[in-house]
Formats: structure tokens, sequence, C-alpha cells
């Protein structure tokens, strides 16, 4: 059974972390406090200990990764979390995403289409007593989650060959959709708003490199 521990040097390395953060643009001081509160370490291999806090994605298994933490604070300070936001997220992954979410009071409903990553969730995930207000759902990203709808924001930790439409639906009106959008080797990051009439207004930000969305669910 691992052993987790959140030492001074840990968390001295988080601490920098944020500052590396703040020197890359990032302003939104809800999302630093959050990401200073969580130890990185938690969500990797043992074996990346002692490197968890680099500004650098890692493999987790199933050829998924957990994101740059760049990435995950340019993406949650786009998405202008509010306390008790009902979220969406696209790509569960190592949870390392949807715990920063959670973190800053969302309730987070997560998908994850991989059925050794959702199991290996279910068995490892260390803040389950701590964040009961994240739901962890095996299934297709692109279908959402209809039943569990409307939700204020959603976020796709994958690039998405297009904008998928059941997720537009399944927003309220004024909600945001936070998505990585292309299928080469790097993608557009993009803003949308759901309009009145269900349409959806687009923002672009910078360019991003993640693992694809694929449809369905894997086995």
């Amino acid at each position: 059974m691992r052993k987790y521990e959140d030492s001074y040097q840990h968390k001295g390395l988080r601490k920098k972390l944020i500052d590396v953060l703040r020197e890359k643009g990032i302003t939104d001081e809800s999302v630093l406090e959050a990401m200073n509160n969580i130890p990185r370490h938690y969500f990797l291999d043992s074996a990346f200990d002692k490197i968890a806090y680099e500004d650098r994605a890692f493999p987790i298994g199933e050829g998924q990764t957990i994101s740059q933490p760049y990435t995950v604070a340019y993406q949650t300070q786009l998405l202008q979390v509010k306390r008790l936001d009902k979220v969406l997220e696209i790509g569960t992954g190592s949870v390392y995403q949807a715990t920063v979410l959670a973190e800053m009071g969302a309730w987070v409903y997560t998908i994850e289409r991989q059925k050794k990553l959702y199991d290996h969730q279910q068995k490892s995930y260390h803040f389950k007593s701590r964040y009961p207000n994240i739901k962890f759902f095996y299934g297709d990203g692109f279908e959402g989650l209809p039943t569990y709808g409307p939700f204020d924001k959603v976020i796709i930790t994958a690039a998405a060959p297009f904008i998928p439409p059941k997720l537009v639906q399944q927003l309220k009106t004024g909600g945001q959709m936070v998505i990585p959008v292309g299928e080469g080797d790097m993608q557009r990051m993009l803003r949308l708003t759901k309009q009145p009439d269900g349409s959806a207004t687009e923002e672009a930000f910078d360019m991003f490199s993640f693992v694809p969305m694929l449809t369905g669910r894997n086995k």
C-alpha cells in the first residue's frame, strides 16, 4: 500500500511551481490557491515523486497523461469557475483537473472512457472523503451526461476533432465550455458561451497539444 506524505519539500516545490505559473501569465488567484493546496505527486506513480512539480505532463497509463500544470491552470482560468458551479469534465485521467475544480468549490461530474483508468480511479483516488463533490462516470464523452444536466460549465481535457453538439446542448444558457479543438499535433483552445437561442459564441486562445478525444467506451 502506498504511503502518502506531503512533506515540507513537496510544499516548497509546489510553491515554486505556482510562481512559475504566475510568471507564465496565470492571474486567477483562486486557481493558483487551489493548485497550491493539492499534492500533485499523489496523482502520479511514486517513481515521479521528486519531479512531480515540474511544469510538464507525465504518462499515467493507457496512452493517457496527467496534463502539464500550466495547461490545467490555463483551462481552469478560462472556465471562470464559481463556487457551487455544476461542471461537466470530459476525460477524468488522473483526476487532478477534477480535484482542482472541486477544491474551488465546484460540483464536478467527470467522464472517463478508458475502463482500466476508470477502475484505477475508483480504487486509488486518495481524496474521496475530502471531495464528495466529484462524481465519477464511465462513458462516452461525446454523449455527455444528459440526465445530470444542464451544466454551468463544461471542460474537455482531450483534443476534440469538432465541437460536440450534445455537450453544447447540455450547457445552461450563459454557460461556458473550454475545449481544445483540432486534429493535428496542436489544438486551438476555445471558450464557447451558450446563447439564449441555443447557439454558442466562440473565443479563440492559445495553441496546446492534447491526446485525442475518442468516441465510445474502451473496455
